[in-house]
């Protein structure tokens, strides 16, 4: 007969190890050194075979030259596939190469088995400017060989187009007093800034540079896209190229390049008082409903300022707000977005509009002739978001939450 226990928990249950037979013993927790036969770190297998079939180390070594007189050791190749595959294990900073390192099973599958951290800042201190920058030549090999070796549908889909190419910059902190290339940003904080051309349909960068938190992106940007253009495999370049960029480069010499590369390109445009004096223009019945987003309507006039090319467009989109959504707090976003008849109204009066929209500028070349290609165009650029969710994923997924390898 079973043992009973009523007097615990009611009449007829029973204790569960006396019905099974027997009582399982608790196991215990044992404390002592780690196997050294497993890594946490299994993934980077599938990074060294991507490195392997895309010949990331040689691509780069080509392209960097040797960084030092003896042909022996780690390369530059080897040297920021080895970084990029610590900072794909978690790793923020140099010494992390070292933890890497001490992990014996991880070795075996890591893509650069042995990089030190004082190896590799050796090596970092050796490479040249023009070095660094033709990092971008072996990166473009490499996109060119990923397209070659995706199924042909694939391959024609990214290749025919239309091929986007984003500008956009980041602030990434830093700790150290003594971290060289940095400045405090208008939020207070010291930080460097990524300035970076990336093709949008592929979240692949094709040409960055690093300024301080003062950099203003204008001044670089004409470059910047010429150099993403140059890195763009023959077969995408072939195709339609736009580029997309935000109220921080409204600047003509960047229209002006994107011109003469014969690419068309959407540019945001700071809310000046031109454009405001502009909707006192535009007819109620030339609004028309956005694609994909409520309550918002778009419209065109005609605006080119100096240095832009001929047949730029300014493309307005509005969007209506219920007064309760709009902070009261002047510096808010969305507040800024508001007419300037509005802006410093507080809820109670801003309540008893008629009317309360959020509008957005856009500058482009794109054909805006008719409400649908307005549209279309509009929709196209809102999706500009495609490069700050690459930056989320570097900060998150990766290792750029605080620029540890700036110096």
């Amino acid at each position: 007969m079973l043992p009973s226990n009523d007097h615990l928990s009611g009449e007829g249950t029973y204790l569960v190890g006396s019905i099974r037979g027997e009582r399982r013993k608790r196991r215990q927790v044992r404390v002592g050194a780690a196997d050294r036969a497993l890594t946490a770190n299994a993934g980077l297998a599938a990074v060294s075979e991507l490195c392997g079939r895309l010949g990331v180390i040689e691509a780069l070594d080509a392209a960097v030259g040797p960084v030092k007189q003896r042909d022996r050791g780690f390369g530059a190749g080897e040297l920021l596939t080895g970084i990029a595959a610590a900072q794909l294990a978690g790793e923020d900073f140099l010494t992390g190469l070292d933890r890497q390192r001490a992990d014996a099973a991880g070795q075996q599958i890591t893509p650069v088995p042995g990089l030190a951290s004082t190896t590799a800042a050796g090596l970092a201190r050796r490479i040249t400017p023009a070095q660094w920058q033709a990092v971008e030549a072996g990166l473009a090999l490499v996109t060119g060989r990923m397209l070659s070796l995706l199924p042909a549908e694939r391959a024609a889909a990214l290749a025919d187009g239309p091929v986007t190419i984003d500008l956009d910059t980041t602030d990434v902190e830093v700790y150290g007093r003594k971290k060289r290339g940095v400045a405090w940003n208008h939020q207070g904080q010291r930080v460097g800034r990524p300035h970076v051309a990336a093709w949008a349909e592929t979240e692949i960068v094709l040409a960055a540079d690093l300024g301080d938190g003062t950099d203003d992106p204008r001044a670089t940007a004409p470059g910047l896209l010429r150099r993403a253009l140059a890195c763009l495999p023959a077969a995408a370049r072939a195709g339609r190229v736009a580029m997309r960029a935000d109220a921080g480069y409204f600047a003509g010499q960047l229209a002006r390049a994107a011109h003469d590369a014969h690419i068309a390109f959407a540019i945001g445009a700071k809310r000046i008082a031109p454009l405001w004096r502009l909707l006192a223009g535009i007819a109620e019945d030339a609004w028309h409903d956005a694609i994909d987003m409520d309550n918002a309507q778009v419209a065109v006039a005609e605006y080119c300022p100096d240095w832009w090319p001929e047949g730029t467009a300014l493309l307005i989109r509005r969007v209506a707000l219920d007064p309760a959504q709009v902070s009261a707090d002047p510096r808010s976003r969305r507040r800024r977005t508001l007419h300037p008849d509005q802006r410093d109204m507080l809820f109670p009066d801003l309540a008893r509009q008629p009317a309360v929209y959020a509008y957005s500028f856009i500058l482009t070349n794109l054909d805006v002739s008719s409400p649908a290609r307005a549209a279309a165009a509009e929709h196209w650029y809102r999706h500009r978001t495609t490069v700050e969710n690459l930056f989320r994923d570097s900060k998150l997924g990766a290792a750029l939450r605080h620029l540890p390898y700036v110096d």
